[in-house]
């Protein structure tokens, strides 16, 4: 137990440093979302790597919480309706919902490739269409899989941080 605790005490830091803030930060899309916002996340019909990348995001190396952003496991305390993958003819209704249940003032972040346009499941049999033919969408984030410094600057975007 003795060298384990040593090591411990030689190796130094072990996680990545903290990413660097961007430079010029982009006016916020809704002015009343400033502070901190609670986000509930609504998959709709994804392959699951936006989730993965989600998890990253707010995770201890990228922590997007540290801007103010918390998921939240009810509609009714979210502020923001993160949405990723295409929206699935099953998720047309659930996905209205659940838009329905978020209080005012609300903001949409589309997360994906799929979520902005369909991706490659565009004109797929089960597919209803992307996330703004459904809901409005106040951010969208583009990727096939966003990278987590991209989904955290879209929420950046939302919150004017």
């Amino acid at each position: 137990m003795l060298a384990l605790w040593q090591k411990i005490r030689t190796s130094g830091r072990a996680a990545e440093p903290a990413l660097p803030a961007p430079v010029g930060d982009p006016p916020p899309v809704t002015a009343e979302l400033g502070g901190s916002v609670q986000i509930r996340h609504v998959d709709a019909g994804s392959c699951n790597g936006c989730e993965v990348e989600i998890a990253s995001a707010f995770g201890p190396v990228y922590d997007a919480e540290r801007y103010g952003a918390r998921l939240v496991a009810s509609p009714r305390h979210a502020d923001v309706l993160l949405v990723t993958g295409v929206v699935t003819r099953n998720m047309t209704e659930p996905l209205r919902r659940t838009y329905e249940a978020v209080s005012e003032p609300k903001a949409v972040l589309a997360i994906g490739d799929c979520a902005h346009n369909c991706g490659v499941l565009a004109g797929a049999h089960g597919v209803a269409g992307a996330v703004s033919d459904i809901i409005a969408v106040d951010v969208s984030v583009r990727g096939c899989p966003p990278r987590p410094e991209a989904i955290i600057e879209g929420i950046r975007r939302l919150t004017g941080r």
